[in-house]
């Protein structure tokens, strides 16, 4: 019997420890503080989901007593009177304002944002990336209420000549046309929602581009490409997921901004086709103002409203996580 045959037989040899026995020693010798930790973690786990459990269910019971004694269509009406006999109010025109106010805030600060990354990282020399990062942070941490005075005070009373250019040339198609009122629109709302959230998408996407591989970029460079082919083919797929990422944390930001919506706009309960003529509303910002002189059940109706928003945020951040999910393989995480 040669040495190969002997290391076999003693390697099935009953006595002799298999691979399960080691991990079970392994375990047997893990630190106390392992264990610790691993039972922190888990339990900040599910103290998540029970404080998320617990907001719904208390949206939820709130909501429905709001919406029993409710004489309108909750989802359909277009006024909020909760003080009348019998009450009525809906959602229809929140819902309108908050998803336009939005989505135009998202078309104008992903581009700029995914810009200024691109610009950070692989444009800027090092002394000039820096300083700009650091204003971009400082963006980042200011208040709501400071976007809203700059908002009401500076950007309101400038928007004039904006809105006579879109008036002049793009009125034709209704939703630019502009009747020349104070311009505290859903447009001039959307345009201060996209400054607050470009340097939360401008810093997220910063950092995901810069994890990219040194090596795709320089096999890119060795083939011929140039500096823009390099972050087409091989920057821009590498932080797709990122990018989705970031700005689906914008976009939340945005769902639920409340007072810099609340200074900037002048709201009504009524849809105008024109994104430049004053009205509407948002969730937030209804919630807000009408929140400290309502009665209990327009407390209640304030609260249904906030539980639509809640559904909304949640359909929003599973959609991106579905989109993350299937655009993984591009992600570059594997390469």
């Amino acid at each position: 019997m040669d040495i190969s045959t002997q290391h076999t037989d003693a390697a099935a040899s009953p006595g002799a420890p298999g691979p399960a026995a080691h991990q079970r020693a392994a375990r047997a010798v893990a630190r106390p503080g392992d264990r610790i930790f691993i039972g922190l973690t888990r339990g900040s786990g599910i103290l998540l989901l029970v404080i998320m459990a617990a907001i719904a269910v208390f949206l939820t019971y709130r909501a429905c007593l709001a919406i029993s004694d409710d004489h309108g269509n909750f989802l359909t009406t277009f006024e909020w009177n909760t003080g009348l006999t019998p009450p009525s109010f809906g959602i229809a025109v929140l819902v309108y304002g908050t998803v336009v106010s939005s989505v135009i805030a998202m078309a104008i600060a992903v581009p700029v944002a995914v810009a200024i990354a691109l610009f950070l990282t692989h444009y800027a020399p090092r002394r000039l990336s820096g300083p700009i990062a650091y204003v971009i942070d400082l963006l980042a941490a200011v208040p709501s209420i400071v976007y809203g005075l700059w908002g009401a005070l500076i950007l309101v009373p400038h928007m004039n000549g904006l809105f006579g250019w879109l008036d002049k040339y793009l009125g034709w198609t209704g939703i630019f046309s502009w009747n020349g009122g104070a311009p505290r629109s859903m447009l001039t709302v959307g345009i201060l929602l996209a400054i607050m959230i470009l340097p939360i998408i401008t810093n997220v996407s910063r950092e995901v581009f810069r994890q990219v591989p040194r090596m795709h970029e320089e096999a890119a460079l060795a083939l011929g490409a140039t500096r823009w082919e390099v972050i087409r083919m091989s920057v821009l797929p590498f932080g797709r997921s990122g990018v989705i990422s970031a700005s689906m944390l914008g976009l939340g930001r945005a769902l639920g901004e409340t007072m810099a919506v609340a200074t900037v706009l002048s709201p009504t309960f009524e849809i105008k086709a024109s994104l430049l003529d004053s009205g509407g509303g948002t969730f937030a910002q209804n919630i807000a103002s009408k929140f400290s002189e309502a009665t209990e059940f327009g407390r209640d109706a304030l609260i249904a409203s906030g539980l639509v928003l809640f559904v909304i945020t949640l359909l929003v951040n599973g959609a991106a996580r579905l989109i993350i999910a299937r655009r993984k393989e591009y992600s570059g995480a594997n390469a």
